[in-house]
């Protein structure tokens, strides 16, 4: 029986997954067929259904990504001395992400695919629940230290700020004028006055 090497399954998978990200963000995810997802890795069908046998599989290997690379954020986020400001870079990342046009619309293909398919929107919806929960968590530990109000509601907080996440997005697709990066001094002075204790 062939040895499997570990490396390279890894990196024909990461080859795999980049080359699905560019065809979905330029033509949708059901725009996409197989066969230029296959043409963009530079690999035969076969070698492609080796490793993901569906375009669904593609995709839930995406949004899984997703929620390990956003737990591994909030991890790091978690370990800074100033939360508050953790969050405010945080959000300033998600301005940045959002003004990528090929990750924002990967970001609304996910969206909309996680409406149509259950099994999307379990994962999707899976996401999103650690999200709000790593956010109260962190709310939580810097009303600890006085860093925001400590009277807030984390969970509704979170909520808010995850909405204000997924209006981002929403508002790229719909307003061409919209430029996230340019609007982090705002998105900051908002979450400043909801966040931060007043006197």
């Amino acid at each position: 029986m062939r040895k499997i090497d570990p490396e390279k399954h890894a990196a024909r998978r990461r080859l795999i997954l980049d080359a699905a990200i560019a065809c979905f963000s330029r033509k949708g995810f059901h725009g996409t067929s197989t066969a230029e997802i296959c043409a963009e890795a530079g690999m035969s069908p076969g070698n492609l259904f080796h490793y993901f046998p569906t375009k669904h599989t593609i995709i839930a290997a995406i949004v899984e990504e997703e929620r390990q690379e956003t737990a591994e954020i909030f991890r790091k986020l978690g370990e800074e001395e100033d939360l508050f400001a953790a969050l405010l870079s945080f959000m300033d990342s998600v301005l940045e992400l959002a003004g990528d046009p090929a990750y924002s619309s990967l970001a609304l293909e996910i969206a909309a695919e996680a409406m149509r398919d259950e099994r999307i929107g379990t994962l999707a919806t899976t996401n999103d629940a650690e999200l709000q929960s790593a956010l109260v968590a962190l709310l939580r530990k810097a009303a600890s230290r006085n860093q925001i109000d400590r009277t807030l509601d984390a969970e509704g907080a979170a909520r808010w700020i995850a909405a204000i996440i997924d209006g981002i997005f929403s508002r790229v697709a719909v307003d061409p004028g919209f430029k996230p990066k340019e609007e982090s001094v705002l998105l900051r002075r908002l979450l400043s006055r909801f966040l931060r204790a007043q006197d």
